[in-house]
């Protein structure tokens, strides 16, 4: 095998994790240790807990390719991925997911704790079989009662750092959860033609796009009022507060913006900006734990 073989090899199987999405599971994950504490988590947990946690959201993302793959080849999207253009065929896939979820299992019940193996598994399971196998296909409302797998990551990180599940590590999964059906509808919006040929009943598919930009909005809505439990809850401050308003309130405009403008650019926009968003969140949550911390010890 040549170098550029090797390297092209390296590409898909690293495509197979949908790095783009697993890196900002890990990043959520990230800050459920960190605000786990009030100080620095254990450092050995930190690093195994990001670990095993990672290559779990990996191997379920290889999962999924291997699940999609027909439905991937009839949409623009995703018809170069490994394997509709035949760069890796299944057993690559399945072996290679097989081997990385299994790491990533002995790591979290060997070197973190069983609890959080036990959760992990569980969200590999239900984002690579229950939604992709069964929901992604059933109902319009695949994504929100899918999009509980995606929420799970800050809880996973906060048992990998106190064996416990947290009140407050639910709120971080409750943003999440409220976040992700606004977020992946806008996207479904743009690319509804895609999802109807591929036969996924997406909501845009089903009940039209006006129907689904209504349903942004008062997810919008529900999603600003979400965001203000952790100031009300006591767990974070001001800082806090102040960006889940600010960053709220820009997704409220977007997604007004998307009843007023039904372009397909509009949409997309929207898309890039819930992603803004959930990153600058969990930001501001990690910036106000530590300040709280700082001048409170």
């Amino acid at each position: 095998m040549t170098n550029e073989q090797t390297t092209l090899s390296w590409k898909n199987y690293l495509e197979l994790c949908k790095p783009k999405v697993v890196v900002l599971l890990i990043f959520t994950a990230i800050v459920g240790m960190l605000l786990a504490v009030p100080g620095m988590p254990p450092i050995d947990l930190l690093v195994y807990g990001t670990i095993g946690i990672g290559l779990a959201s990996s191997s379920a993302a290889a999962i999924n390719h291997f699940i999609d793959q027909k439905a991937d080849a009839k949409m623009a999207r995703t018809q170069n991925r490994p394997l509709p253009t035949g760069d890796l065929n299944s057993n690559n896939v399945l072996i290679f997911a097989g081997i990385i979820g299994l790491i990533a299992m002995i790591i979290l019940a060997l070197l973190v704790n069983v609890l959080t193996a036990a959760l992990t598994f569980l969200s590999l399971i239900g984002y690579a079989i229950i939604y992709t196998v069964y929901l992604k296909h059933m109902t319009p409302l695949n994504i929100v009662i899918g999009g509980a797998a995606g929420a799970a990551p800050p809880v996973l990180g906060w048992c990998a750092i106190t064996g416990e599940i947290h009140p407050h590590a639910l709120l971080l999964f409750l943003i999440i959860f409220v976040w992700t059906p606004p977020h992946f509808w806008a996207l479904a919006i743009a690319k509804r033609e895609e999802y109807a040929n591929a036969g996924i009943p997406m909501l845009p598919v089903t009940h039209g796009s006006k129907f689904t930009r209504l349903q942004i909005l008062l997810y919008t809505v529900l999603l600003f009022i979400v965001t203000l439990f952790p100031y009300l809850t006591g767990m974070s401050g001001l800082i806090y507060l102040a960006s889940a308003v600010v960053l709220g309130l820009g997704f409220i405009y977007y997604a007004i913006k998307m009843m007023r403008h039904t372009d397909n650019k509009t949409a997309m926009k929207t898309f890039f900006y819930s992603i803004n968003y959930l990153m600058l969140m969990f930001a501001a949550l990690l910036i106000d734990h530590y300040f709280l911390y700082t001048f409170s010890s």
